[in-house]
């Protein structure tokens, strides 16, 4: 795994690899969703949502379109069209000096793509396909 979360980040991607998540996340992580009101806690849960979103968004179409990065955050701006929908969003990721990865928040719109998002990701979710 780089040093570099982001760079992991992209990577994980690339190879698409939810396995290697566990490397990248801190055990404390927190993941923010669109749809979930409250927080999800732990490294597992954060894992649980973010393997899930490798079934739901990372699909031919997935890019980043912008990159705004500090020494322990960036903002990571995404476009995706699932089932014939634009999806536009925002992954908010910050990370400890290890390099571990302890709040990924994600921000989606409009309206159409966070309604079709909630409903894909709570089949994988409730599927426990991860």
């Amino acid at each position: 795994m780089s040093s570099d979360p982001i760079a992991a980040w992209h990577q994980l991607l690339q190879d698409r690899n939810a396995r290697g998540l566990d490397a990248l996340l801190s055990d404390d992580a927190v993941f923010h969703s669109p749809v979930v009101h409250t927080p999800q806690v732990g490294r597992a849960l954060t894992r649980a949502y973010l393997a899930a979103a490798f079934h739901v968004f990372f699909n031919e179409s997935f890019r980043y379109v912008r990159e705004l990065k500090s020494d322990h955050d960036a903002v990571l701006e995404f476009e995706v069209r699932i089932d014939g929908i634009a999806v536009n969003g925002v992954d908010m990721i910050k990370w400890n000096d290890d390099g571990k990865i302890t709040e990924f928040k994600v921000m989606i719109r409009p309206l159409k793509a966070i309604n079709l998002v909630h409903q894909k990701m709570a089949a994988m979710l409730q599927g426990g396909q991860q």
